[in-house]
């Protein structure tokens, strides 16, 4: 390994600016805990001057015995013509009770003296002050150069004066931030390493994503010296966003050798990823490197066959290396031994020359022409394939359903109810259901129906449900394709249906999404009991 960069997370600080993020004191805890299993220097943990909650939490998370990260409290200098111990931002400071503060000053003139409306001189005096008070109480201080590079281009001397008067200090780094994301990745480079020949403090990079070069800008000042490295986990952050950390962990450490977490660690950083990406109830990109769903994922049949044979062929890594899995995802471009290897899992026997394998594979091409996707919704496929090989029978039958719909009155919770009647074998139940809108009355009036014959399906819940329309060219009158991914507390999976009618593409995907779950349930007994 080549030196060590550290990593300082701010997904709770700076990730908490993003829309739609807001985090609970618990969820902030656990994301704590996360980080510091995956063995990043630094999390810094939130602002406590500008809310009750943040305070909240650093009293809560004095509990915590931490291994491997250092929490930081984040404030702002003193402001212009006071004294640090009047500031109240930095009081708050105080009492978060952190062994590191990261303090932020303006290192942009225009911003010193059209935004907070004073000197020049007294901006530096606000940097020095502010340090010292700290250092003063026992804090170890990172300084932040917020639109340090905009500074730069637009002043270089004063820049460079209000990160020197930050070294001067000697704090524990100086934070090069392109508070913008408007700097390209040469100008990082450069800037960088004028910064870093210059000062006598290890030096760090912070970088937001509005020019979509944040990693790369954060790689390059890597290069350029810096020490440590600023983001978010996985990027979410203000405006486009800030550097992710996951893609420039895989990158520093697997690329570049540099040692940003403990090397044991590096298969933890796809559960990671997903684990925060889960608190913060977002959805991960499917193709974020290294740790997206699709970043080993292959379609073309000759890539499928390349990997097979060589897997360094179409992957830069293996997914294993950073936790995540390979995956060859079914479509009619899949070639027959991808196609096989689904096959092989029902009926093992099965050649790739087989008759029963030619006319799956006509089969599947036949009803993706129809609209139907399978990559997403390998379960459905697997139904059609024990369909045709004769190793399907229905657990139960669908005679009839009704759904009304209804604008609720004021108040109201659900706006659509639902009847259905089932047989299972010689039994029958109907039973009717209230719902937000059509299919969800329907899911749970069907799940209703079958629990009493099969218990094992109160476990299961629809987690998402994705409806795109085919043909738009026919306006209401065209295909639409609906995914379900449904789960059982432990593992998910996704069906699909598609239909000129919403409802019956979706009923479709949901009768599928029940049969996976109850065929899956008979096996894992039958391996149990053998």
């Amino acid at each position: 390994m080549h030196r060590r960069i550290d990593i300082y997370d701010s997904t709770l600080r700076d990730g908490a600016q993003g829309e739609g993020i807001s985090f609970s004191v618990l969820d902030k805890i656990n994301i704590v805990k996360a980080l510091d299993e995956i063995g990043v220097a630094f999390i810094e943990a939130g602002n406590p001057g500008s809310n009750p909650k943040d305070l909240e939490f650093f009293e809560e998370v004095k509990h915590l015995e931490l291994k491997n990260a250092k929490l930081v409290a984040f404030g702002a200098t003193r402001r212009r013509d006071i004294r640090p111990e009047e500031d109240a931002n930095l009081q708050s400071l105080l009492i978060a009770d952190t062994e590191h503060v990261a303090i932020f000053g303006k290192s942009w003139d225009f911003h010193v003296t059209e935004i907070i409306n004073t000197t020049l001189e007294e901006n530096l005096r606000m940097i020095q002050d502010t340090i010292r008070y700290m250092q003063e109480k026992g804090k170890k201080v990172v300084f932040d150069a917020e639109h340090f590079y905009d500074g730069y281009k637009n002043n270089r001397e004063y820049a460079l004066a209000t990160v020197r008067a930050a070294a001067e200090m000697d704090v524990h780094s100086v934070v090069l931030c392109d508070t913008n994301g408007g700097t390209t990745p040469m100008e990082i480079y450069s800037i960088t390493r004028e910064v870093c020949e210059q000062l006598d403090v290890p030096v760090g990079i912070h970088c937001h994503d509005d020019s979509g070069t944040a990693v790369a800008n954060s790689l390059l000042a890597v290069e350029a010296g810096a020490q440590q490295v600023q983001g978010t986990f996985v990027g979410f952050g203000e405006r486009c966003g800030n550097a992710n950390l996951a893609i420039i962990i895989g990158g520093l450490q697997l690329k570049k050798k540099f040692q940003c977490i403990p090397e044991e660690n590096m298969e933890l950083l796809t559960p990671t990823a997903r684990l925060i990406a889960e608190i913060a109830n977002i959805r991960l990109q499917d193709g974020m490197a290294f740790v997206g769903k699709n970043a080993f994922a292959h379609k073309g049949g000759m890539h499928i066959d390349g990997v097979n044979k060589a897997s360094h062929s179409f992957e830069h890594i293996p997914p294993e290396a950073v936790g995540n899995e390979r995956r060859f995802l079914m479509s009619e471009v899949s070639g027959r031994s991808t196609i096989l290897k689904k096959i092989n899992k029902i009926a093992p026997e099965i050649q790739k020359d087989s008759p029963e394998t030619i006319a799956i594979i006509n089969r599947l091409k036949e009803l993706e022409h129809e609209g139907y996707q399978f990559e997403g919704a390998e379960s459905t496929f697997e139904l059609v394939i024990r369909k045709h090989l004769g190793k399907y029978k229905p657990f139960f039958e669908l005679e009839n359903f009704k759904i009304m719909n209804e604008k609720p009155a004021a108040g109201d919770q659900f706006s659509a109810y639902a009847m259905v009647k089932v047989r299972v074998e010689d039994a029958v139940k109907m039973t009717a259901a209230e719902g937000d809108g059509p299919v969800n009355a329907l899911d749970k009036a069907l799940r209703e129906a079958l629990e009493g014959f099969y218990p094992i399906l109160s476990k299961v819940a629809l987690t998402d449900y994705k409806v795109r329309v085919l043909d738009t060219k026919e306006a209401t009158a065209a295909k639409v394709r609906v995914l379900i991914t449904s789960s059982d507390g432990e593992r998910s999976w996704t069906t699909v249906g598609v239909s000129t009618d919403i409802i019956e593409a979706s009923l479709t995907a949901l009768v599928d999404s029940i049969e996976i779950k109850l065929i899956r349930d008979i096996e894992e007994k039958m391996k149990y009991y053998l």
